[in-house]
C-alpha cells in the first residue's frame, strides 16, 4: 500500500471527521465538538486519504511554542499499513510550521499499538494521569522536541 496523501480541512468538514472518528474510537467526538475544536485559534486538521478514501485523521493545536495532538486516528482496515506513522509525521510537520518547538501527546495505557508508534518515533513519557479515560485507563503523557 502506498502512502496516502494529507488534507488540511477546517470546521465545513466537522461531520467528516467525526464520522471517522467514529470508526477509530469507542468513544468519539461530535461533529459539534469538530466543529467548535477546528474554529479554535491554533487548531488544524489533517485529513489523510488513498485514492479518494479516507485513512485517518488527525488534529493539532499550537500555542505559544509548542503544539498538542488533540486526536489522531487511522481506520481500522487501514492499520499496521503506515499510515499512522505517516499522519504522525505531517503533524509534526504542521506543528513546526506553525512555530511549535516540541509536541505532547496523550496516549491510552491501553493502547500498545500506539504507545510503541509514538515510543519508536522517539516520544518519550513524561507524566502519567490516572483514571483520565472513561474506561478507567490512565494517559500517558508523551512529548517530543520537533527542534
Amino acid at each position: 500500500m502506498s502512502l496516502p496523501e494529507i488534507f488540511e480541512a477546517g470546521p465545513e468538514a466537522a461531520d467528516l471527521y467525526a464520522a471517522l472518528h467514529a470508526q477509530c474510537f469507542p468513544d468519539p467526538w461530535s461533529e459539534a465538538d469538530f466543529a467548535r475544536l477546528l474554529a479554535s485559534s491554533g487548531v488544524q486538521g489533517l485529513i489523510a486519504r488513498a485514492q479518494d478514501d479516507p485513512q485517518g485523521l488527525s488534529l493539532i493545536r499550537s500555542v505559544a511554542g509548542e503544539c498538542e495532538l488533540l486526536t489522531i486516528g487511522v481506520l481500522p482496515a487501514a492499520r499496521r499499513t503506515g499510515v499512522g506513522a505517516f499522519l504522525l509525521a505531517q503533524s509534526e510537520i504542521a506543528a513546526r510550521r506553525a512555530g511549535s518547538k516540541r509536541l505532547f501527546l496523550e496516549v491510552s495505557e491501553r493502547n500498545a499499538p500506539a504507545g510503541g508508534l509514538y515510543e519508536r518515533e522517539g516520544y518519550r513519557q513524561i507524566g502519567l494521569r490516572k483514571g483520565y479515560y472513561r474506561d478507567g485507563a490512565a494517559a500517558r503523557v508523551l512529548a517530543r522536541d520537533l527542534v
